[in-house]
């Protein structure tokens, strides 16, 4: 069988995939510059049996898909900036639910309204905190829209696996860059589906009882068992419950269930590190840029190289050490104030090594920002 070659924008490129592994469930509110997502999924969506729905503002589209996702649908939102921050608080509840769920988040120029059709990685943090209370949290992104497709059939495995939220953290650049991708044949790419509780009707079922490899089965609300739901902290049946003991089983649940998975879940791309002097780190857009700069500057001789991290949360730290333990110095590339600088210099065992390149101006980092750093860094013979 040939392959099917499409030339997408990204956002199409996680339509594609989304469709891919299965999706049942759409609700959300179009915000520049996450909309074609909507729009397409507004018309492909119901062909294949599913379900497409537009809110009235993306706190309701995020409750929607919770709902949806409950009764034993696989279900993904879209947004960006704005309408995450507005998503913060029903986040939190399917992270303490432990409901799977995909959220898109298109990022762009902040804060507030800021730079609508403005390419930026400002969110970062947010995807990790913007949730109130300790939590663990998945965010994946992507450079190029192959692996946007890639990563985002990755995002609904996850959720489905680790019965989680996965934040999609895409940015403007990407989302709206053409590029050809070629999409795989059924089976091609592992999809996981959900995993249901083998417990008879009839029989007690627990809906936060983990098994021994720790994941939850899950029974289809509204099905063969009652069952309670609910944001406060609850037991294994899902009733309230300030029982320290079984309070501290739960939070630790919580983050271990992600964090002690974080080899498994941690997705980096490497170009050229072997033998690198100095080492480029970056995510997103961004990392177009940068291994533009290592290709360029490799064919002069400069020893140059790159680390793309595609899994940001649970930060990759091992990966990152690793990767900079070898070189002279590390350049972090990335489009905001430096927040993933700050989290690769607490990784690395000598943080004085760790610079930023970074653009905060609404425009695509060049590699002219990054060679720039990079002429200082040799002028200084660090």
């Amino acid at each position: 069988m040939s392959k099917r070659l499409l030339f997408v924008q990204g956002n199409e490129a996680c339509v594609e995939a989304a469709l891919y592994a299965d999706l049942e469930f759409f609700a959300g509110y179009p915000i520049t510059p996450s909309t074609e997502i909507a729009e397409l999924l507004a018309y492909r969506l119901p062909r294949r049996g599913g379900k497409f729905i537009q809110m009235e503002d993306e706190m309701s589209s995020m409750c929607a898909i919770l709902g949806a996702s409950l009764t034993g649908k696989k279900v993904m939102t879209a947004t960006s900036g704005p309408g995450f921050s507005l998503m913060q608080e029903a986040i939190g509840f399917a992270v303490m639910t432990e409901t799977p769920c995909v959220i898109v988040n298109v990022q762009r120029g902040g804060p507030s309204t800021g730079l609508p059709t403005s390419g930026s990685q400002g969110d970062v943090m947010q995807a990790r905190w913007g949730t109130h209370g300790d939590h663990a949290v998945i965010a994946l992104t992507a450079s190029n829209n192959q692996d946007v497709f890639t990563v985002t059939v990755e995002a609904f495995n996850m959720a489905e696996r680790y019965r989680t939220p996965v934040i999609l953290l895409l940015d403007e650049v990407v989302a709206h860059t053409r590029e050809r991708i070629t999409l795989p044949d059924p089976g091609e790419i592992e999809v996981v589906q959900r995993l249901k509780t083998s417990v008879p009707e009839g029989t007690d079922y627990h809906p936060y009882l983990p098994r021994e490899d720790g994941r939850l089965p899950m029974s289809d609300f509204g099905g063969v068992h009652r069952y309670n739901v609910t944001g406060l902290t609850h037991d294994m049946w899902g009733f309230p419950t300030t029982n320290p003991k079984i309070v501290y089983g739960l939070m630790r649940h919580l983050v271990d269930k992600i964090e002690g998975h974080t080899r498994a879940i941690t997705r980096t791309k490497v170009f050229s590190v072997d033998d690198a002097e100095f080492l480029l780190i970056s995510y997103g857009s961004s990392a177009r840029t940068a291994l533009h700069l290592v290709r360029n500057r490799r064919a002069r001789g400069e020893r140059l190289g790159l680390l793309e991290l595609q899994t940001l949360w649970p930060f990759p730290t091992e990966v990152v050490r690793e990767c900079c333990a070898r070189v002279k110095s590390v350049i972090v590339v990335e489009m905001n104030m430096g927040q993933i600088f700050h989290e690769v210099k607490t990784a690395v065992d000598d943080p004085e090594k760790v610079f930023l390149a970074n653009q905060i101006r609404g425009e695509f980092i060049n590699p002219t920002d990054v060679l720039n750093v990079l002429r200082t860094i040799q002028g200084r013979g660090v």
